[in-house]
Order: C-alpha cells, then structure tokens, then sequence
C-alpha cells in the first residue's frame, strides 16, 4: 500500500512537473508556428508555395525537430550536466573540473563563453519577433488596425518589461495552463487544416528534402534558414534542466510538445496547398474567422510567456556569469520568497528592454526580423556540440570511435543550418553577432582586469600566517572589538589590512579574514561550506566555498562559522573592505580600449557591501589606487 501510495506522489509530482515545464521551457519553441512556415514561403528568402515545395519544406522541418531536439538535445546533451544544472556555463564548468592541458581547457572555456554571450542577443530577439508575430493577427481579422501592430507590440513589451521586478511568482501559476490551452488549440486547428490534405503526411519521408534541395538548389539552401526557425529556443531545454529534471522536460515533449507542432506544421501545410495566397499568414488563416481574434489573444499571451522565459533565462546566465568572475558585481532581486531560481537584475532588464523595443521599431515586421534570427542560435547550438564532445571525453572516458561519427553529425547539422544562415548578417544577422561579441569583451575583460589587480594588490603582502608571526615579535597597540577583513586570496593578507596596520598602526583584538571562492559546480553543501582555522594571537582564517548557482552571504556565513568555532556575531564585528582606484600605467598589461572598459566596469560595479549583504552602517573601506 505505501508503495503504491509513493507511486502516485511521483506521478503527481512528475504531473505537477511536466505542467511548469510547458511555461518555461517550451515558450519559445512553442510559439515558432506563428512565423517558420511563413519566413519558407513568404519571406524575403521565400520558395514559391507549389505541392512540391510543400512537401519538401515539411519533409525539413519534420527532420530537423527529430534529429535536433529528439536526438541530440533530449537523447545527449541532456545528460551531460553539471550536477543538475545545464547550459553552456555548466558545461565549460565541467570542462575546468576535468582538467586537462590547461591552453586547450582555456581555449574550450572561452568558446563556451562566447556561446552564452551570443545567448543575450537572442534574448533580445525572441520576446520582439514573437510579440510581433501574434499581434500581426489584428491585421489579419481587422485590416484597418494594420497601423497600430508596433504601437500595441511596444507596449506590450514594454508592460513585460516594466512588470520584472515584480517577479513572475504571482502569475507563474498561469503560465503551465495557458502554454497547455496554447499546445491543444494549435493541434486543433493542425488537425482542421491536415482533414483537407492528409497527404501532406507523406512528406515525413525524407527523400522529399532531399529532392527540395536538388531541384532550388542555392535557393532551397537559403531556405534552410527559416527552416530552422522550428528549433529556436531549444537551448532552453538544456539551460533549464536545473529546475526540472531530465524526465518532466523528455515526457512533456513527446506526450504534447511534439504531437502538437507537428500537427500544426503539417496543417499549414496542407493548407497552403489549397490556398497559397495565405502564405502571409498561414498560421491565422486555419482559424475561422470568427476565432481570428481569440486566436490573437491567446497567441500574444503564449509569446508574452516565451518572452518572460528568455528574459529569466538571461538573468539567471548573467547571475552564473557574476559568480564565477566573468562579470562585475551587479544588484541581484530575488523577486520570490520560496523559488532561489526567481531573480531580477535591473540593468540587464531595462538594457534587454531598450534593445527588444528598438528592434520592433528597426525592423517593423516579425518577417524582418527572421532575418535577424538564426545565426547566434545555430553558432551556440555548434558550440554545444562541441564542448559535449570534450566533456563526453574526458570526464565519461567515451571511446573516438563512438563519439567523432555522432558529434560530426550534430555539427555537420548545425553549421550546415549556420552557413544557410550566414547571408542573413546583411539583413540584420549582424545584430546578434555584435551583441554577442560586445558581451563576450567585457567577460574576459573583466576575467583578466580583475587577475591583473589582484596580482597587483597582494604583491609584496606576507602570507597571513607569516603577518601574525610578525606581529607576535613586534605587537601593534590592539583593541577590543571584533574585525572582519575581506580577502581574495586564501588567507592571504588583505591590502585593508596591510594599509590599516601601516597608516592607524592599531589592530583589534580579534581579527579574522574571510575569503569567498566561488567553485565550478552549482552549489556546495552545508556541511563543506565554510571551514575555520585558528592562527594564534586572536588571528582566524575562514574559507567559505558557494557554487556557481548561490550568492554568498556574510551573515550567513558568520552563523555556519560559529558551528566551527568562530564566535563572531553579526552586530559586534567591524567590516573592513577595499576599495580600489583604477589608474592608467605607463606599461598596462592590456590593450588601451580594455583598460578603459575594465575602468568602467568597476566603477558600476556593486558595492562590497550590498553584494556580500553586510551591514553598511558596521563597514570600514579602505581606498587604494592601483596601476594596471
């Protein structure tokens, strides 16, 4: 009975699961019926919609959902996460844990990260080009409200926006039952469609793909950039694994997802062959016209919920990215009291706002924009093939001979879908790429700015072990009271200290320097957090290790080390923290335009303080000004 009793509370809970996976991770790839087909036949690289076109762009699509999705992504990549969480920083994470020549881990890493940069161009792409392309709809059920698409497209995103630092907590409920009444209808209206030409089905063979190609030739090829419109937003099934789990994602694809885009691929098709004339707007047109308006608004509220899981998506990658060092310290809002995941970064939110509303107003059209989308999404999608090659390597030990012939196919795959969506950078693509490539400078900007400093900072400083073996031959004047001291090394000596004890000569009674290392895993357990070591002379040196998905905590912290001995509470320890002065040298170790940009990325950094949420009115800073 217990066992029985047990089953049905992981069905419920696997039930429960797979719902919130329908609002998170398939938004994006949810919502592609509204432009894929279309951007095949009447975009700017659009085919002349005849039966064999038809059949042979289905035959493509049908093909690239089984062997991108269902193959690679569900069937490998899933497997190769990081203690439960995905993404292309989770797989980099593994590749600094396996170690390996460090210049080929180093090369592997900046690879990794270049694909996560390459991932906020596409965040800024998605919520624009699907808001748009649902309320294109008005002008398809009222053709005098053509004039005011963008107008009602900004302000919806513009509300979307506006509405982050509330969180998504309140309406998150909503998000699995609207994606699921989204899923359904598009099957319905599939199925309308498909009742007319069910031989359209036949086009699940792939010799018509192969035939398309033949017979379009450089055309059919370009083509393939909107083919590959039915995939975006498939990353998210990797990046998001660390809410959900491996099953809820696979069960949900194949006993909805999938069956439902297929349905509705498959009836625009066939009704195209009818009707070719509503190559504008298939996806309207298998509606009857009295449902063209619920339709709507049903469709801009599935893109609304794709938009938000892009833009969470982007919070939580920049969060990774601040962690682990790539990044400056920026304010972090946890905008819910239960779910960790569910954060708000106000400068990431108001820049993806201002670049989403410029796109619309840019490009004016979700077919304009297609041509902007594909080339950052396939070239992280190849990045991912090949970071899974080295990860399955090195850390599972997977033999050549099985891997170099199923990698060579995901990447022959992916760059063949990239090379077809190289000609858009013309039209637009270049966006994307320069929003990657932005992001990808100020990441390893601010990786080499910071080593720089710190080398520059501790230079000279004893170890703290040797300090405190100092201080016992020739004690300063100490006082009572408690003082924390922040360090970036492992009980190294902090320059705060150094300074403190050179310029007030003065050292309190009991002091300890605490040091933060942010490990390559998603989080480290209590128990290994935080260790204490006692030096002598009122001198301790604490080590606290978070992973890459936590934020470190100085009060938190304190409570873990007062289990190992430290007896320092909160309220009666004196915080010293560093605060360093960028300044130009005569030899900088970084090319003029880094330095700069390292420059001004610290000055907009968060404060000590409100990153590690001390206390401001118990902190002491000590200014230095530093060459780099």
């Amino acid at each position: 009975m217990q066992e029985v009793t047990e089953e049905r509370l992981r069905g419920k809970r696997l039930a429960l699961l797979s719902l919130t996976v329908l609002g998170v991770v398939y938004g994006d790839i949810g919502t592609s019926p509204l432009y894929a087909i279309r951007e095949c036949f009447h975009g700017q690289y659009g085919v002349e919609p005849t039966s064999a076109n038809i059949l042979g762009v289905m035959s493509l699509m049908f093909w690239t959902l089984v062997l991108i999705v269902c193959v690679k992504y569900l069937g490998f990549i899933l497997r190769a996460d990081n203690r439960g969480e995905g993404g292309v920083i989770a797989l980099a994470a593994q590749l600094i844990q396996s170690g390996g020549r460090k210049w080929t881990t180093g090369a592997l890493v900046l690879v990794g990260l270049f694909g996560a940069a390459l991932l906020y161009g596409d965040g800024m792409i998605t919520p624009a080009i699907s808001v748009l392309s649902a309320v294109e709809g008005l002008g398809v059920a009222v053709p005098a409200l053509r004039a005011w698409i963008e107008v009602v497209t900004i302000a919806i995103l513009a509300a979307l926006f506006l509405l982050q630092r509330r969180g998504t907590h309140a309406v998150g409920v909503l998000f699995g039952p609207i994606t699921t009444l989204w899923f359904l209808v598009i099957a319905a209206l599939g199925v309308r469609g498909l009742a007319s030409r069910p031989e359209v089905l036949l086009a699940v063979n792939p010799l018509n793909g192969v035939a398309f190609l033949e017979r379009n030739a450089l055309v059919g090829f370009v083509v393939l950039g909107a083919v590959f419109l039915v995939v975006t937003g498939t990353e998210a099934l990797f990046a998001d694994m660390g809410h959900f789990g491996r099953r809820p994602i696979r069960v949900t694809w194949y006993a909805l997802v999938l069956p439902a885009l297929l349905c509705n691929y498959f009836g625009q098709a066939a009704l195209l062959m009818d009707r070719p004339e509503e190559a504008y707007h298939p996806f309207y047109a298998l509606a009857p016209l009295w449902a063209v308006l619920p339709l709507v608004g049903l469709a801009t509220a599935a893109t609304i919920i794709a938009s938000q899981a892009v833009i969470s998506g982007a919070f939580s990658l920049t969060r990774q990215a601040i962690q682990l060092g790539y990044l400056p310290r920026l304010s972090v809002i946890h905008t819910s009291p239960t779910e960790i995941g569910q954060i708000y970064i106000p400068q990431v939110n108001w820049i993806l706002m201002l670049a989403t509303i410029g796109l619309v107003l840019g490009f004016q059209s979700s077919s304009q924009l297609a041509a902007a989308y594909g080339v950052a999404v396939t070239a992280t999608m190849a990045i991912s093939s090949v970071l899974f090659f080295a990860v399955a390597r090195r850390r599972w030990k997977w033999s050549l001979w099985c891997l170099i012939p199923m990698v060579g196919i995901f990447l022959a795959v992916d760059l063949t879908f990239f090379a077809a969506n190289i000609g858009k950078i013309g039209h637009g693509a270049w966006f994307p790429l320069v929003v990657g490539g932005i992001i990808f400078a100020m990441m390893t900007t601010w990786r080499k700015g910071r080593a720089i400093l710190s080398e520059k900072l501790y230079a000279g400083n004893p170890k703290l072990e040797q300090l405190v073996a100092d201080l016992n031959r020739k004690p300063p004047l100490r006082v009572s009271g408690k003082a924390l001291y922040m360090a970036g090394n492992p009980c190294a000596t902090p320059p705060a200290l150094v300074h403190n004890l050179k310029h007030n000569k003065v050292l309190h009674e009991h002091v300890a320097v605490v040091t933060i290392v942010t490990e390559d895993i998603p989080r480290v357990a209590r128990d290994e957090k935080v260790q204490v070591q006692s030096l002598g002379s009122g001198f301790w040196c604490v080590s606290a290790r978070y992973g890459f998905m936590e934020e470190p905590n100085v009060p938190h912290l304190l409570a873990l080390a007062r289990e190992k001995g430290l007896d320092f509470q909160l309220d009666e320890v004196v915080f010293f923290l560093g605060r360093e002065r960028i300044m130009p040298d005569r030899r900088p170790r970084m090319s003029r335009w880094r330095e700069a940009l390292f420059s001004f990325l610290s000055l907009n950094a968060l404060g000590a303080t409100r990153h590690f949420k001390i206390p401001a009115e118990q902190v002491v800073e000590i200014g230095t000004q530093v060459e780099i």
